[in-house]
C-alpha cells in the first residue's frame, strides 16, 4: 500500500476523503491537539492501516514523527481562519493566520519534499481555497494567506520540473462548503468589532452580508471530495482542482475584472 500523510485530519471535507480512500492506502492522520488525537484513535481503531499522531504544524518539535515515516502522498490540509477588517483586525491574528496557513505549511512541506526528492518520486496535494483567488471583505487575513500559499505552490511546481524526479504537485481550491469552518471564521471578528469598531454603525449590514455569503455554501461535499480523490488516485493528476463549478466560474469572472 502507498502511504499517505494528511495534516488537519480531524473533520470537515478531509474526513469524507479519508472514508473514501481508507481501504486503499496506509494512512498517517495528524491532528492539532492531544484531545483530538484520542478521538481520532478511537474513530479509526478498527483499521490496522491507519495511524494517528498529534502534529501541531506550528510546533517543530512535533515534526519528529516524520523521521520514521515513509511518505508517498502528502496532503497539506491544516488551516486556520481569522476574520475582521484589515484596518482594525489585531495584527497577532493576521500573523497567526499566516503562521499556520503559510509558514508552517511550507516548513512541513520542505521536510516532506526532502524525503520525496531523495527517493525520486511522490505526490504533494495542497489545500488552497477559492478565497485566495478573489477579494473577501472581512476575511482578508485568510484570503491573503491562501493567496500566498497558492503562489508558492505555483512556483514549486516549476521548480520541481528542474529536478530529475517524478514528484507530482496538485492544488485543491474549494469554494464554500457547509462544514462549520466558514461560519466559525466569520463569527470571530465580532469578538473585537463589538467594541470601539470603525464599523460599529455597519454591524447589522455586515451580519447580513455574512448570512448572504453563507447562503451559497454547498451542503453536499461530494463535488470537492471527488476532486481530491481524483488527485490522490491519478498517476498524472492535474495541477489545479476546484469545486463547486458555479463558484469556481464566479471566481474566474471576478478575477478578470477586479
Amino acid at each position: 500500500m502507498k502511504k499517505v500523510l494528511i495534516t488537519g485530519a480531524r473533520s470537515g471535507i478531509i474526513s469524507k476523503v479519508i472514508l473514501r480512500i481508507i481501504n486503499d492506502y496506509e494512512l498517517y492522520l495528524t491532528v492539532h491537539t492531544d484531545s483530538e488525537l484520542m478521538v481520532m484513535k478511537n474513530k479509526y481503531k478498527d483499521y490496522k492501516n491507519v495511524k494517528c499522531f498529534k502534529l501541531d504544524v506550528t510546533n517543530t518539535a512535533d515534526y519528529k514523527i516524520l523521521d520514521d515515516l515513509d511518505i508517498d502522498i502528502y496532503i497539506a490540509n491544516a488551516a486556520l481562519a481569522e476574520s475582521g477588517a484589515i484596518c482594525e483586525i489585531p495584527l497577532d491574528k493576521i500573523r497567526n493566520t499566516f503562521e499556520v496557513n503559510v509558514f508552517s505549511n511550507v516548513n512541513l512541506l520542505q521536510r516532506v519534499l526532502k524525503k520525496m526528492i531523495k527517493k525520486g518520486y511522490g505526490k504533494v496535494i495542497i489545500m488552497g481555497s477559492l478565497a485566495g483567488r478573489i477579494p473577501m471583505p472581512f476575511l482578508g487575513a485568510y484570503s491573503g494567506s491562501k493567496a500566498s500559499l497558492i503562489k508558492m505552490v505555483e512556483a514549486l511546481r516549476f521548480e520541481l520540473m528542474l529536478l530529475n524526479t517524478d514528484i507530482k504537485v496538485s492544488l485543491i481550491l474549494p469554494g464554500l462548503y457547509r462544514t462549520g469552518f466558514n461560519k466559525l471564521a466569520m463569527d470571530k471578528k465580532y469578538d473585537f468589532m463589538d467594541v470601539n469598531s470603525f464599523f460599529e454603525y455597519q454591524l447589522d449590514f455586515i451580519r447580513g452580508y455574512d448570512r448572504f455569503v453563507l447562503f451559497f455554501e454547498q451542503r453536499a461535499l461530494t463535488s470537492i471530495v471527488n476532486k481530491i480523490c481524483q488527485a490522490i488516485y491519478s498517476d498524472n493528476p492535474r495541477f489545479i482542482y476546484s469545486a463547486p463549478f458555479s463558484q469556481n466560474m464566479f471566481a474566474k469572472i471576478i478575477s478578470l475584472f477586479w
